[in-house]
């Protein structure tokens, strides 16, 4: 085998390509992580980010939100109803647009530093 550049995890991860090949997709589905790259074989198995991402997610997004929605109401003043029509579906459709690319991120940062779920050999 060939030796080849090495992967930068941050673009592979956030166009969802094999963190070791760069070529392969990383995802099976909108999150699902495959279990084999199709174009080099690499196990991505053990490389599941789990609720890692969320949590990036959550303190991202909520921040905009809260800060967003606390300027509204301070430059504004509008009713409840008005908060929750802009604010409620905006945390919705960026939390869903966050979700795979900050999972891909995670996964691709997983399998360069060779980190993976802890099980129960290593208790």
């Amino acid at each position: 085998m060939t030796a080849q550049a090495e992967v930068n995890p941050f673009v592979a991860g956030l166009a969802g390509r094999c963190p070791a090949c760069g070529e392969g997709h990383l995802f099976d589905g909108f999150i699902k992580v495959t279990e084999r790259c199709e174009a080099c074989g690499v196990d991505l198995t053990p490389f599941g980010a789990a609720e890692g991402p969320a949590v990036f997610i959550i303190l991202i997004v909520g921040t905009l939100m809260g800060f967003g929605a606390l300027i509204t109401e301070v430059a504004v003043a509008p009713p409840v109803w008005v908060h929750l029509i802009i604010w409620l579906p905006l945390t919705c459709i960026l939390c869903a647009l966050l979700m795979r690319p900050l999972k891909g991120v995670m996964v691709a940062s997983q399998y360069r530093n060779k980190a993976a779920e802890a099980g129960r050999h290593d208790l």
